[in-house]
């Protein structure tokens, strides 16, 4: 990805900059989903406290699938006009809150150990 280079970006680094970005974002909800989960089989009697972890598994797959949408984006020559991933942040974003939401409400539920 280094070897491709524009007027904007002279070294290209831009396009693995975002690359390795939203890998880390994907890597790190998936981190969060297997602690959830590992936290749950051991402290739950609940399968409602499993349902953070699986929200966070979708999150994390959704991550990735856009991770790889905007890499095939920023390798295409010449760069198309619309490059801006305002969607998928927003999607990103509000699965995120969700995800939040689900977990804080998990865990409030009588009987869950915390």
């Amino acid at each position: 990805m280094t070897g491709a280079r524009t007027p904007r970006d002279p070294d290209g680094s831009q396009a693995e900059r975002t690359s390795l970005s939203w890998t880390r974002t994907s890597f790190a909800v998936l981190a969060n989903g297997a602690l959830l989960m590992i936290r749950n089989l051991h402290g739950s009697t609940h399968l409602v406290g499993l349902i953070p972890a699986g929200l966070a598994a979708v999150v994390a797959l959704c991550t990735y699938v856009i991770a790889m949408q905007r890499q095939r984006t920023l390798r295409r020559r010449p760069l198309p006009n619309r490059i801006a991933a305002r969607r998928q942040v927003y999607l990103i974003g509000t699965a995120m809150l969700v995800l939040i939401a689900v977990t804080a409400v998990a865990q409030s539920i009588p009987g869950h150990s915390g």
